[in-house]
């Protein structure tokens, strides 16, 4: 690979990064009227399945958005912590082609649920002291706002049910898979074009490997010395079958 590929790549690369944490920031916002409606577990989820670790960086760039639009409190940690976690595990899945709605469902519905967990032990913690009947003022906490969190599992039961595996599909199909953290990847036909970006660094060595071999084992079924040596070979055969017929 070329310094100018390599170049182009990491700013490819980086602009899909910055899109990625566009696309959370405005799809939060859009929802940010109706409480615990949110669409943002689902896409921390979605590019962390596709794209790994370069998800993973766009969370931590949408984190840092919602802090210029909103501010500095205690959600900072939750979402410093949450987030990125979020985009992990489906990672993890990703990394092991599971696409299963059903096993993404349920690790969305139980991340979400620690979400309302995460929030309390924040909030209790950095806002009403730290061990001083720490677990009563947390029940107190997470009582209070049980409401918005079953609103929120219901939400995401019903993306990861119905959006989750139709946008996954969406999404690796439009990008580059240099881009990607999936093993989901197509084999090469054997003189078939090449298309340099939907290709990895080393499906493209292979290619242009597996086609030199092609090029030379035809080239040299082709080749005079090749036939003459095939036809000396002929006649030498043919001569030894009169000699044994004279015999």
């Amino acid at each position: 690979m070329t310094d100018k590929t390599l170049h182009r790549n990491r700013a490819i690369k980086l602009a899909l990064t910055a899109v990625m944490a566009a696309v959370i920031e405005v799809g939060k916002l859009a929802l940010a009227y109706i409480p615990n409606v949110e669409v943002v577990t689902l896409l921390c989820a979605v590019f962390g399945f596709v794209f790994g670790w370069t998800g993973i960086a766009a969370t931590y760039i949408f984190i840092l958005l919602e802090c210029f639009v909103w501010g500095f409190n205690t959600w900072v940690l939750t979402y410093v912590i949450y987030w990125p976690i979020v985009t992990f595990v489906f990672m993890l899945l990703g990394r092991r082609n599971c696409d299963n709605r059903f096993i993404a469902t349920l690790a969305a519905v139980t991340l979400t649920a620690f979400f309302g967990v995460l929030s309390s032990l924040v909030d209790t913690g950095l806002l009403t002291g730290f061990w001083d009947r720490f677990w009563y003022r947390f029940s107190i906490i997470y009582v209070r706002g049980i409401s918005f969190y079953i609103t929120q599992i219901v939400c995401n039961l019903l993306l990861f049910l119905i959006v989750f595996k139709p946008l996954v599909n969406f999404v690796d199909k439009i990008c580059p898979s240099r881009f990607k953290s999936l093993k989901m990847r197509k084999k090469v036909k054997l003189g078939a074009p090449l298309d340099s970006d939907n290709l990895s660094e080393n499906q493209t060595s292979l290619y242009d490997k597996n086609l030199s071999q092609s090029k030379n084992n035809t080239f040299e079924s082709h080749s005079p010395d090749k036939a003459q040596s095939v036809q000396n070979s002929s006649q030498k055969d043919d001569c030894n079958s009169i000699d044994e017929k004279h015999d």
